[in-house]
């Protein structure tokens, strides 16, 4: 496999023993290549912690912030609920108890997290997608918003958008006034940071809303 085709994974911990141990492992895989001194180039971190504290946080964070790189696969030794929650509201993308790190998981955990897909321990993902429905059961909904951060008013009328209509057809279509609707594209491009109407489309599509 040549250079170019093997992800490359910058490996941090606390423990010097555990970090060396986490990349011995994977410096043998062909799939990887362990970047040791310029993290710059890495593609995915692996980050090994006893358990998902605000310490932890603080290192994901710090880590996606300073160098560049989105993709963080935590390593944990004590992992349960609430450190699976932390652990994906800090940006982690992939979760994987200590006991499970050989090197064949610890490389899918990788790969995935290199394509931008996720990992979650399997007993966990069910409570994972308990609490997810939760959340918009008992937060969201009853603000009228979806978990996309965005209410089914306003995707629908992105989804006229895409379409090609103007503010005044998307006004008749959906019998609001045009004032209406000026202001529902104006307040979802504000909250959610896009700079126009093609943005705010572009952003819905790539949620997978319309």
């Amino acid at each position: 496999m040549s250079m170019a085709e093997r992800t490359s994974v910058y490996v941090y911990a606390h423990d010097p023993i555990s970090q060396a141990g986490i990349a011995s492992q994977l410096r043998a895989r062909p799939e990887i290549l362990i970047v040791e001194n310029d993290i710059d180039s890495a593609a995915v971190a692996i980050v090994v912690v006893d358990e998902v504290d605000d310490e932890t946080t603080r290192v994901v964070k710090a880590i996606q912030r300073n160098s560049g790189i989105p993709r963080v696969v935590l390593v944990v030794t004590r992992l349960d609920d609430a450190g699976m929650l932390a652990g994906v509201e800090a940006g982690a993308c992939g979760l994987l108890r200590r006991s499970d790190a050989q090197p064949e998981r610890l490389v899918e955990a990788i790969l995935s997290a290199a394509t931008g897909d996720g990992s979650v321990p399997a007993d966990l993902l069910g409570r994972l997608l308990e609490h997810v429905g939760r959340l918009q059961r008992q937060v969201l909904s009853p603000l009228g918003l979806t978990m996309s951060g965005l209410t089914e008013r306003e995707i629908e009328v992105l989804r006229l958008v895409a379409d090609g209509l103007d503010t005044a057809e998307i006004a008749g279509s959906l019998s609001y006034s045009e004032r209406t609707i000026k202001n529902i594209i104006h307040d979802v491009t504000a909250r959610l940071n896009l700079k126009n109407r093609s943005h705010a489309v572009a952003y819905a599509v790539r949620q997978g809303l319309i």
